[in-house]
């Protein structure tokens, strides 16, 4: 069988069930290649695979010609469910070499999920909602990782598992730098677990405040953990929820508060497409997210050139 695959995405990530889908056709003997839309009205595939992770990105805007064209993911899913990949390609390790010459970090860094779902059910975010109000373990870190020198982690909350324990020493025995893409919740962050944390090698490691009335209870965790790590600013990344129901006083001042404390904050803007260019929520996106310019740049009010 002839396969094509279509990352409908194409956010300079490497999507996950579409290097699954991969492995599994080469696995039966079946060719595998991005779909082309020209050479395909010449010699159509047989089967044409479109992945969708997010539900803001639009649509492929091509139209596709093969004999069976199946669409899949949370992009097209959400939020009436949709199936889900069979158990026999959810656990085959991924096929990476799809990504090599478009993403070329793929070839030496791993992506997966040690678990699914979170408990914490944020009106925001879709994860409790898809994928359960539970952390469970999903995988051994051997289903996506075999010796590559990064891992990135895909985990909702993967510190809320009941095994984080033996996730998580599975991730320091590999020896890997280790990167909590999706974020920790420092909420529930202990000693112990910051232990754990500080004995793998963290490439980056990434907490959420998203709620600006955690404050009391979120503040003096973010001091705990970095006594503990002595870690800096480099090490250290918050993600910061603007735009859903937060002034932009309060916006500004946990992204202060956060670079008192030695983090590094970043802006995350709740339905961005819908915020008009120039406005100023944007224009703190892009002052805190530019490194160079939140260290240099010491004040927003200095930043904002309408001032």
């Amino acid at each position: 069988m002839r396969v094509e695959l279509i990352d409908v995405d194409g956010h300079n990530f490497p999507n996950l069930p579409l290097m699954k889908i991969s492995a599994y056709h080469k696995s039966r003997g079946d060719s595998v290649a991005w779909y082309n839309p020209l050479t395909a009205w010449v010699n159509p595939p047989e089967r044409v695979y479109m992945s969708k992770v997010f539900t803001f990105t639009p649509d492929y805007q091509h139209p596709v010609n093969a004999k069976e064209t199946i669409r899949g993911g949370t992009g097209y899913s959400y939020p009436d469910g949709g199936a889900a990949l069979p158990e026999e390609i959810e656990h085959i390790y991924p096929d990476y070499s799809i990504y090599f010459e478009r993403i070329p970090e793929v070839r030496n860094t791993a992506y997966g999920f040690l678990t699914r779902g979170c408990p914490r059910g944020c009106e925001f975010c879709i994860v409790g909602k898809k994928e359960g109000r539970c952390a469970k373990k999903v995988a051994d870190l051997s289903e996506f990782w075999n010796g590559q020198k990064n891992i990135v982690l895909l985990d909702a909350n993967m510190f809320a598992c009941k095994e984080w324990r033996e996730l998580s020493a599975q991730l320091e025995e590999s020896g890997a730098w280790v990167d909590f893409s999706q974020g920790c919740d420092i909420r529930i962050m202990t000693e112990e677990k910051a232990e754990y944390i500080k004995r793998m090698k963290i490439k980056q490691v990434h907490f959420a405040w998203d709620r600006y009335e955690d404050k009391e209870k979120i503040v003096p965790k973010f001091k705990e953990f970095k006594e503990i790590t002595q870690w800096d600013y480099r090490k250290l990344g918050v993600y910061v929820l603007c735009n859903f129901n937060t002034t932009f006083e309060q916006d500004l001042e946990r992204v202060y508060t956060l670079r008192e404390l030695g983090y590094n904050p970043y802006v995350m803007l709740y339905e961005k497409d819908k915020i008009p260019a120039g406005h100023r929520l944007k224009l703190l996106q892009r002052w805190v997210n530019n490194r160079i310019i939140f260290r240099s740049c010491k004040r927003f009010e200095d930043y904002d050139g309408r001032k």
